[in-house]
């Protein structure tokens, strides 16, 4: 075999590969006599098939299973004897190949730079901090008390009110047909909580216990039910009993009823989960200081060939934006050149930041270890309330969807080394400063 390097400029590498005649032939009848102990053929027994009539059968298949070996063979040759670190896939062309002729081919491809990590112990990092607003907290306690609405039985003579609960047997028909689910006995209606047809609970407003009421309403053309969608509808309601609401008190007895054992319990709950959402933001700040400093502190050379594959993948969501209609508005001004050359810039910046990333983590044997990953797949869960189930399941049976996991995790691992390395100080801010910081780094 013999190699040429054809070019070396900056991180490109070429070469010329041949692979010669006698060495493929050699290879192609060695194939065919490992063959000729598997193949039977009708009239011979095992190992006893002519050699002529394997290669007239056999040779096309093996010759094109040679060739590809051959291929591989080579390139990684070259690699190997070159002591090469390739930035992506290489690429083989111009191949020249004829049965009884040289294998002949060319090979391209990328390598990884040599990167020096700056010195981050003399970063000034700053880890912002929010703790919870006591005005969050409140208004939290309220929202859980409303939530948590005790009644009683109201006045009598009292007409509903917006807010009442009405406890009322129901019938319900459309063109004379009353369907599943359109009538019902004692049922608790809170009136203005939108859980009925619309039209159907203002209706019952000024309504009092005993009374029987005829209701007019017209399902929406969207309703889930064929023979319900767009139609009119008549309703015959009694109002059986009249309840007012309240708020529960804020008190033991609201935590026990959400399931705590103390109001202080569930104070501070609520407070972990107020600060658990700002620290995602505050996280995000260190982050993007983390990076900047990273990409400022850093000059080499970038293989284009991952650069360009960065730069594909962002254009095809830019083009997908734009058919939709979704392509933001200051973008949707720019020229078609102009915004290629501001998503080349990202795609550049991904790819150093990526690079030095990994070279980060590697020198340091920073590694995505499986509670890792566990941890991920919880945090990422708590983003589908209600649905937390269904999409545990998911990833466990989603491999890629798994492994997608694990880039972010390595990147916030480098982060927050990074950051202990800087000796970053916390410092707590406000939560219109977060916001800010927040702000300014979408706009960058």
């Amino acid at each position: 075999m013999q190699i040429t390097e054809t070019k070396s400029e900056g991180l490109a590498r070429a070469y010329d590969i041949v692979i010669p005649a006698a060495t493929i032939a050699e290879k192609v009848d060695a194939r065919l006599k490992e063959l000729s102990t598997e193949i039977k053929l009708p009239g011979f027994r095992p190992g006893k098939v002519p050699m002529n009539l394997l290669r007239q059968r056999y040779s096309k298949s093996v010759m094109g299973e040679i060739f590809e070996a051959s291929v591989n063979e080579g390139v990684a040759k070259a690699i190997e004897d070159n002591e090469l670190k390739p930035a992506a896939q290489p690429k083989v062309e111009e191949v020249d190949f004829d049965e009884g002729k040289d294998l002949k081919f060319s090979v391209s491809l990328d390598i990884l730079p040599t990167i020096a990590p700056m010195d981050f112990a003399g970063l000034t990092l700053e880890r912002v901090k929010v703790e919870a607003p006591e005005d969050e907290v409140n208004s939290t306690l309220e929202r859980i008390a409303s939530q948590s609405k005790d009644s009683e039985a109201a006045p009598e003579g009292k007409a509903i009110e917006e807010g009442d609960i009405a406890i009322i047997d129901f019938k319900g028909e459309v063109n004379g047909e009353s369907l599943p689910g359109m009538s019902a006995d004692d049922f608790n209606l809170e009136i203005g909580s939108g859980s009925f047809v619309p039209g159907f609970e203002e209706q019952l407003i000024g309504a009092k216990a005993g009374e029987e009421r005829d209701l007019d309403v017209k399902f929406p053309e969207d309703y889930g039910v064929d023979k319900l969608a767009g139609n009119d509808t008549k309703f015959h309601v009694t109002i059986k009993e009249v309840r007012v609401t309240k708020a529960a008190e804020i008190d033991d007895e609201l935590a026990k009823k959400v399931g705590l054992e103390s109001l202080d319990q569930l104070k501070e709950n609520i407070v972990n989960d107020i600060e658990r959402h700002y620290s995602e933001l505050t996280g995000q700040v260190l982050k993007r200081r983390v990076l900047d400093a990273m990409d400022e502190g850093h000059t080499f050379d970038l293989p284009q060939s991952m650069v360009d594959a960065e730069f594909n993948g962002i254009w095809e969501q830019i083009e997908k934006a734009k058919e939709a209609g979704q392509l933001d508005e200051e973008e949707a001004k720019k020229d078609e050149d102009e915004l290629k050359a501001d998503y080349r810039k990202i795609a550049e910046r991904r790819v150093k930041l990526g690079l030095v990333m990994q070279e980060v983590a590697s020198a340091n044997k920073i590694t995505v270890e499986e509670d890792d990953l566990r941890a991920a797949l919880f945090r990422e869960a708590r983003r589908y309330p209600g649905q937390e189930q269904a999409f545990l399941e998911y990833m466990q049976k989603t491999p890629e969807a798994m492994r997608s996991l694990s880039a972010p995790v390595l990147e916030q691992k480098v982060v927050d080394f990074i950051a202990e390395l800087a000796g970053a100080k916390e410092k707590v801010i406000s939560v219109d400063e977060l916001k800010e910081l927040v702000d300014s780094l979408e706009e960058m």
